[in-house]
């Protein structure tokens, strides 16, 4: 099972679940954490390959939905019916692929920074760093794309800390968690063409040049689906801006967890 970690507040209160980038680990919560545990029980997950969560879980053929069932095994185990769900970066992947396998589980999605379609620039890169998956050191690659993700001075403390991070997993699970973009545009547009009645809101820094544009044509198309922009904030926004991201992230929970009750 994946390593995991609870603060509870009190039975009354509803779940949130976070769930980390690539490369990352529950760790990159540690701006939320403060604020959301004085109104959610809170449940935090490594996935697979990172954190403390254990390496060489893979089998062939594995994908975001053997990921995503992993995090759903841990509500399972912890009893847990129905949770918020919030995101960052590939986390936002693992999230939506839960929503497909078991939407009952979740009261609704927090996607920060979200994964919806690589653009032509970024799977031109994604090409580069398959070549060289198996070459260069792992580190070598994380540390280029955090670059390219996060160029900006004000991204620094996101950039350096995904780049920490990833010092905890190895070559072999970097290549593993890289081969599933060998697909993932295709699986991306399936994930967004339904998103089974959860009540959704993206959190997009307005400095997240890869995966901002995206964004913004899934909200133009569903109107069930809602976007945030954050100012003077990159791609992992819950770091560069976490007073906004906090207050926009528990308002829309809040909000969303009360219609639960209304008759």
């Amino acid at each position: 099972m994946l390593y995991y970690r609870t603060l509870r507040n009190h039975e009354q209160k509803p779940w949130v679940t976070f769930i980390h980038g690539a490369g990352g680990s529950s760790a990159i919560w540690y701006k939320q954490i403060r604020e959301f545990k004085i109104h959610f029980n809170i449940l935090l997950i490594d996935l697979r390959g990172h954190g403390k969560s254990q390496k060489g879980m893979w089998k062939k053929g594995d994908d975001f939905t053997e990921i995503a069932q992993e995090v759903i095994d841990v509500h399972d185990h912890l009893n847990i019916s129905s949770s918020h769900f919030a995101g960052i970066s590939l986390g936002t992947i693992v999230i939506q692929s839960a929503a497909r396998l078991r939407p009952a589980l979740i009261s609704s999605m927090l996607l920060g920074g979200a994964i919806t379609k690589l653009n032509a620039f970024t799977r031109f890169l994604l090409i580069l760093g398959s070549l060289g998956k198996r070459i260069l050191p792992y580190m070598w690659l994380y540390a280029f794309f955090a670059w390219i993700i996060m160029p900006y001075s004000n991204h620094k403390e996101a950039r350096s800390m995904f780049i920490s991070q990833a010092q905890t997993m190895c070559q072999n699970e970097f290549i593993q968690w890289f081969s599933l973009t060998r697909f993932v545009n295709p699986y991306l547009k399936e994930l967004q063409k339904d998103f089974h009645e959860i009540p959704t809101l993206f959190v997009m820094g307005d400095e997240d040049h890869l995966f901002l544009s995206a964004v913004k044509e899934i909200a133009a198309s569903h109107k069930e689906v809602k976007v945030i922009y954050i100012e003077n904030s990159g791609h992992v926004c819950n770091t560069d801006q976490p007073e906004q991201f906090n207050a926009v992230a528990i308002q829309f929970i809040k909000e969303k967890n009360s219609l639960k009750f209304v008759i």
